[in-house]
């Protein structure tokens, strides 16, 4: 029985609005919500969908609610559930993004920064290690992470490089097999809905282009490429994205990427809506708040528009993907490239919150800190979020409100 409209509603903006703590957080509570209490999918149901979304490129955690909602009530069901799990974390994002550009440079907001920064290298690091014991298993998994984290941090290979590298190798090792599920896939339409939601993905763009608006057209194009590589999550594409938007088109500095991405995790919705604070920066860097406006909307359009593209065209074959070896073998070899790409972004952090000035080796990318500008303070906040999170297991949003509160205390009593 098709559950109403009013209820799927209610349940998916509960999910929406409650879904801190990044995707596995938001994964467990989906699960309770959709399995357990409303029990709109079964357990088998659920994990061969959560399969499916680790297949596919972009926030897993997002693609899995759209799926859920269209397998309830069809592809408005899914846009109900994907945009109830967006949106909440979407407005809070503008009103801090908007907050930010107006009090950012204060002494005690930077101060309090210091704190959410320290927090940030921990929860990184947490990313990694959840992130490592899972996927890790076996030689190859550790050489393709070493591997991995070798191209990014000493030679800046780029990110879509190696996601489609790892990918390769993964699928080239396994050898050929039979599907374990060869049966037919649901009745639909794929090149009609490819079509469609390819359209409306590239429509604003086009119009940018015709409208000769270059620093638009950029954002447009920079983030529809994220959202074909983000494979792993958004940690594994933080230090790609930060090397574009910072080196590459000098729209923000690291400082305000390393913020971005502390404001990013106190809000609810996938973390990937670091991608629309980026956008806000820069277009206010641009033409003031009218262009924060666009260039916001911009990029979570082309960040989740193909979100919908993805489910709504492989949903149908759900059981036929998941029963492929050779893309299990692929998204193996992915996830353990993503672990050397996660260490790299949690050095990065870490090398550019800790040290005051950060160099690169002439003729490689590889970081190098001048030791006399090490920050002592963030060092001992660091490792204090790191005994909260790590040992203590405090809640995140709790951490982070803590840490904000000990950088101010140490910029008022005159420490820093």
């Amino acid at each position: 029985m098709q559950p109403d409209w009013t209820h799927m509603t209610r349940v998916f903006g509960r999910i929406g609005l409650l879904s801190f703590g990044g995707p596995a957080a938001q994964i467990a509570l989906m699960h309770d919500a959709l399995v357990s209490r409303e029990k709109w999918l079964t357990e088998a149901e659920y994990l061969r969908a959560l399969s499916l979304c680790m297949l596919l490129p972009g926030p897993e955690a997002m693609q899995l609610a759209t799926y859920a909602g269209w397998r309830l009530r069809g592809v408005a069901g899914g846009l109900l559930a994907g945009l109830l799990f967006v949106m909440p974390g979407a407005c809070v994002i503008f009103g801090l993004a908007i907050g930010y550009v107006h009090f950012g440079n204060l002494p005690l907001v930077q101060a309090a920064f210091l704190g959410v920064k320290a927090a940030v290298i921990v929860v990184v690091l947490q990313a990694l290690l959840r992130l490592g014991t899972k996927a890790l298993k076996g030689a190859a998994a550790w050489m393709l992470a070493g591997l991995a984290f070798i191209a990014l941090f000493a030679f800046g290979v780029p990110f879509p490089l190696i996601v489609i590298a790892a990918g390769l190798f993964g699928s080239l090792s396994t050898p050929p097999q039979t599907p374990a599920v060869p049966g037919a896939p649901a009745r639909t339409n794929t090149p009609r809905i490819i079509a469609t939601w390819g359209a409306i993905w590239a429509s604003p763009v086009a119009l940018l282009w015709i409208a000769d608006q270059a620093f638009l057209l950029e954002v447009a194009l920079f983030f529809s490429k994220l959202a074909v590589v983000t494979f792993g999550g958004a940690y594994a594409v933080l230090a790609y994205m930060t090397q574009t938007v910072v080196q590459e088109f000098g729209w923000i500095s690291t400082g305000q990427m390393i913020d971005a991405l502390g404001l990013a995790e106190t809000t609810p919705g996938p973390l990937i809506l670091v991608t629309q604070f980026v956008a806000l920066l820069a277009g206010y860097a641009q033409g003031g708040l009218g262009m924060a406006v666009i260039a916001g909307g911009v990029a979570l359009w082309v960040t989740f528009t193909p979100c919908f593209l993805w489910i709504f065209a492989a949903g149908p074959y759900l059981d036929q993907i998941a029963a492929r070896p050779r893309l299990a073998a692929a998204l193996a070899a992915i996830t353990a490239a993503v672990v050397g790409v996660i260490l790299n972004l949690s050095v990065w952090f870490a090398l550019h919150v800790l040290f005051g000035e950060v160099a690169t080796m002439p003729g490689l990318a590889l970081p190098i800190p001048d030791i006399d500008t090490l920050n002592f303070w963030a060092l001992i906040l660091t490792g204090l979020a790191g005994v909260l999170m790590l040992g203590a297991r405090l809640p995140l949003l709790l951490v982070l409100a803590l840490m904000a509160v000990l950088g101010c205390a140490i910029s008022l009593n005159g420490l820093t």
